[in-house]
């Protein structure tokens, strides 16, 4: 599966965000705030679902900032992350 789709599915099912599909998120769209209307426990729940899932550890909030701008910018840093291993 395309890493971006499963982001989608991972943001939708474990954040439980009610009424929306993976789908109908924008990859560009910022996933805090105006985009996905994330909050700060959300931000704290991705730290550990992209642990599990990815096995890529955000060490920090300025990490957290870069990756968690967007779906495409989430995924660009696991792949980056990844190819440092």
């Amino acid at each position: 599966m395309e890493l971006k789709q499963q982001l989608k599915e991972i943001v939708v099912r474990d954040l439980k965000l009610q009424d929306m599909k993976p789908e109908d998120i924008d990859e560009d769209a910022p996933l805090f705030e105006e985009g996905l209307g994330l909050d700060s426990l959300d931000a704290v729940e991705m730290v550990v679902l992209v642990q599990k899932h990815f096995g890529v550890q955000i060490e920090d909030m300025e990490e957290g900032k870069e990756a968690f701008r967007s779906i495409n910018a989430l995924a660009r840093f696991i792949e980056n992350r990844k190819a440092e291993k």
